[in-house]
């Protein structure tokens, strides 16, 4: 492990690195992920879009279970791992961020110019009138229609959500846009069998194709979601480096692969690169090298 941790100090600190993150980079802050360890054994299915926008009683079962969920969500604070990687964007190493994760964490943590390629679970949509609102005022709006709901709190999943006895959704009260007054709600990001918007798909492509490296953290890159940047990376001759715990499907692109906890490695690569010297941003653009680490 020393020798593939040396190798991707000197990846790292040659600046011009894009970072993609997934779950895997947010369980250490006690959001539980899908397929990585702490995941590896759950069977929630997750919301589709097509079912929220056209089953009423599914929106329901949504948020009944989701509005549980968030306060577990709003509660959580960046983690080793996140404050390693804005040390890492300071020092001047790291081009871009791209995360799929809907958590927010990256930009708590002090990084910016974060591309949230999913969105991000604090924010509210109206699929009417298209307006956002904070999911904090949601919350309120949601806690005022049902009083003494949190009294059926369970396990908290991967997407922010609990699982509910039927029972208890039956008897949860959704509530419409505070805005238009009738419009539907949705959380402000992309659901299963949504497309994510194109335009912002476009950015993240367009930054991958500028990187001197990718750097893949958390992230089993099950989904074409994620999977087609580093896709994309390695068409072009560009370095990925993958930190997980356990194999991806982009293992097979790699120039290296690293099975190891995020917060640790993270931060011995920030505490190894970050004292240095800030890279010059146009000498890394041009490829030009740093000394060896």
């Amino acid at each position: 492990m020393t020798e593939t941790s040396d190798r991707l100090a000197r990846l790292v600190g040659g600046g011009g690195v894009v970072v993609l993150s997934g779950a895997g980079l947010s369980t250490e802050s006690g959001i539980p992920d899908y397929r990585g360890p702490s995941g590896a054994a759950r069977r929630h299915t997750p919301m589709t879009y097509q079912a929220f926008t056209r089953d009423p009683d599914a929106r329901r079962r949504y948020w009944a279970r989701s509005h549980l969920g968030w306060r577990m969500i709003a509660r959580a604070a960046p983690n080793a791992g996140h404050l390693a990687v804005a040390r890492l964007q300071r020092a001047g190493l790291l081009a871009g961020i791209i995360t799929q994760n809907v958590d927010g964490l990256h930009t708590a943590a002090g990084a910016s110019g974060v591309i949230e390629l999913h969105g991000r679970l604090d924010e509210v949509t109206c699929l009417d009138c298209g307006n956002l609102t904070s999911r904090e005022e949601l919350d309120r709006r949601l806690a005022e229609a049902n009083p003494g709901f949190d009294a059926h709190i369970g396990q908290v999943n991967p997407d922010g959500d609990v699982e509910l006895p039927d029972a208890a959704v039956a008897r949860f009260r959704a509530v419409d846009c505070g805005i238009c007054g009738t419009g539907t709600l949705k959380p402000d990001v992309v659901f299963f069998g949504e497309t994510v918007p194109a335009p912002r798909v476009a950015d993240c492509f367009a930054l991958v194709e500028r990187a001197r490296a990718l750097l893949v953290l958390g992230s089993s890159l099950t989904v074409m979601s994620g999977r087609r940047f580093v896709i994309r990376a390695a068409k072009r001759g560009i370095p990925v480096a993958i930190v997980n715990q356990g194999p991806t499907r982009g293992d097979g692109h790699a120039t290296l692969t690293l099975d190891a906890p995020l917060g640790r490695v993270l931060t011995d690569l920030a505490d190894r690169l970050a004292a240095r010297p800030p890279v010059d941003a146009g000498a890394a653009a041009a490829g030009v090298q740093p000394a060896a680490v």
